[in-house]
């Protein structure tokens, strides 16, 4: 069983940074990626790094936002800059076996940002 553990969320001012960090029990996925979820909202893709070191963002983080991970420590990062309350939400940690699927969840860090 494939375990995805997420932590650095926290409460900030807008145009302040948080890290999350997610740690896997793996770190083979064909896609390991971000999704986060405001209140009263459907869960939203945040970005993704695939196999082939591609990595996407949606257009609502791209250059505020950016994905990184350690193989060799088995762990996902989320750098975010320039945070809006926009932004605030529960932030999940998920891998795929394949691009198009998740298959895997973690079980959220939440991220808070005020005005």
């Amino acid at each position: 069983q494939v375990q995805l553990v997420e932590s650095g969320g926290g409460s900030v001012q807008a145009g302040e940074s948080l890290k999350l960090s997610c740690a896997a029990s793996r770190s083979t996925f064909t896609r390991w990626g971000w999704f986060r979820q405001a209140p009263g909202k459907e869960r939203e893709a945040v970005g993704s790094i695939y196999s082939g070191g591609t990595i996407l963002y949606a257009v609502s983080v791209r250059g505020r936002f950016t994905i990184s991970k350690d193989s060799a420590k088995n762990t996902l990062y989320l750098q975010m800059n320039s945070l809006k309350p926009e932004d605030t939400g529960m932030y999940y940690c998920a891998a795929g076996l394949s691009s198009a699927e998740i298959d895997y969840w973690g079980q959220g860090t939440q991220v808070t940002v005020s005005s």
